[in-house]
């Protein structure tokens, strides 16, 4: 009795070493780089301009092909709860955005694409 308890723990631990052991498929989170706005660009409360992404590079199955874009101050989602966009399409690769009015001046803006994931520009400045 003792040797077939022994013989089936083995036989479940040598299976469960080869599962971990599996590669493990590409997965598919989508996170496309910003292109623009880049560092340096400058922006005023209440214009308008476009947003722009890679999309040379998608994984064949994106599990949210949804997008949404949130403007960031410092390391804090100032606009959350109002997306500048959102449900558009994450492969268009392009996204018209327009800076609230009220959006206080500062140098350390940045845009968040959100998809499968969030994806920041780098840092850029807002002005009255």
């Amino acid at each position: 009795m003792f040797s077939s308890v022994s013989t089936s723990i083995l036989s479940v631990l040598a299976i469960l070493t080869l599962v971990a052991s599996a590669p493990i498929d590409t997965r598919d989170v989508y996170v496309p780089p910003v292109l623009y706005p880049h560092a340096g660009t400058v922006w005023k409360a209440g214009s308008t301009h476009n947003v722009t992404w890679d999309t040379s590079s998608p994984p064949k199955q994106i599990t949210n092909a949804k997008g949404m874009i949130v403007l960031a101050k410092g390391d804090y989602l100032v606009g959350l709860k109002k997306p500048m966009a959102k449900d558009f399409d994450i492969l268009k690769g392009r996204q018209e955005v327009t800076i609230p009015a009220d959006t206080v001046p500062g140098d350390d803006y940045s845009i968040v694409l959100f998809g499968d994931s969030g994806n920041n520009s780098p840092r850029f400045t807002i002005t009255h």
